[in-house]
């Protein structure tokens, strides 16, 4: 067991045999993607789970893990009914994220039961627990700046705006090294020295295996370079390299 985790780990065995024992959805708090990644890794070693991730949005980052009863499929789950929004309008000034955060946590809330926070030149958006919903509504500044809550429904958040830089290379093989060195423009002995002092991440967790295979739809990062995701593998190359499409985030 990965010691780093273990607590949710527990806590995942606890809501499974809850989702059994009494065939009622149950869920965790809102967890970081490398917290998603070991929570999904472990359910899997659980005969029977079926887990799945939400944050309001496909989109969102931070997502709560939701454990289905026998009667509720995938695809009659609705986030509506487990996650909840506000609205933020700020008044004579531009808060920013740190902001908002700092005077969300200042109303006595923990950090898990906020889901990811938007911000926009005008407020910002908020997912967050049901439970915490009406005391978020409550925030009156963020900053120095006024600001006014609300609870809205969970379909009037505006889907974000994901800038993202298609970038294509050749590679003879998708290995985590050499996908790494072509999408950050790094020469192949940097980008093992990185990987090697656990700058580098596949799936959100820690990667330190320069030979990982990547595959397609896969999410990998490097400390202070940045982000991208493994869109396409196409054809081969006269000298039997492989094309590839990389989304890195921006």
């Amino acid at each position: 067991m990965n010691m780093e985790h273990e607590a949710l780990f527990k806590r995942i065995d606890d809501l499974f045999r809850r989702c059994e024992r009494a065939n009622v959805l149950t869920s965790t708090v809102f967890l970081t993607p490398a917290e998603q990644a070991a929570a999904d890794a472990y359910a899997k070693r659980l005969p029977g789970c079926r887990l799945l991730f939400s944050g309001g949005q496909e989109d969102c980052e931070r997502k709560a893990a939701f454990f289905l009863p026998d009667y509720m499929e995938v695809e009659d789950f609705d986030p509506a009914g487990e996650i909840s929004a506000l609205r933020i309008d700020a008044y004579y000034g531009a808060p920013t994220h740190r902001d908002y955060l700092g005077a969300l946590l200042a109303l006595g809330v923990r950090r898990e039961w906020i889901g990811d926070l938007r911000v926009t030149g005008q407020g910002a958006w908020v997912f967050c627990l049901p439970s915490v919903a009406e005391q978020l509504a409550g925030l009156e500044r963020a900053g120095r700046v006024s600001v006014k809550a609300a609870v809205i429904p969970l379909s009037e958040v505006p889907a974000p705006e994901r800038k993202r830089r298609e970038v294509h290379f050749t590679v003879q093989s998708p290995r985590f090294d050499a996908v790494l060195a072509e999408t950050f423009r790094l020469s192949r002995t940097q980008t093992v020295k990185l990987i090697a002092a656990g700058a580098a991440s596949l799936n959100h967790l820690p990667c330190m295996k320069n030979d990982a295979p990547v595959s397609e739809g896969d999410v990998f990062s490097l400390r202070g370079k940045g982000k991208a995701t493994l869109a396409a593998i196409g054809g081969q190359s006269r000298k039997g390299r492989l094309f590839l499409t990389v989304e890195v985030w921006e």
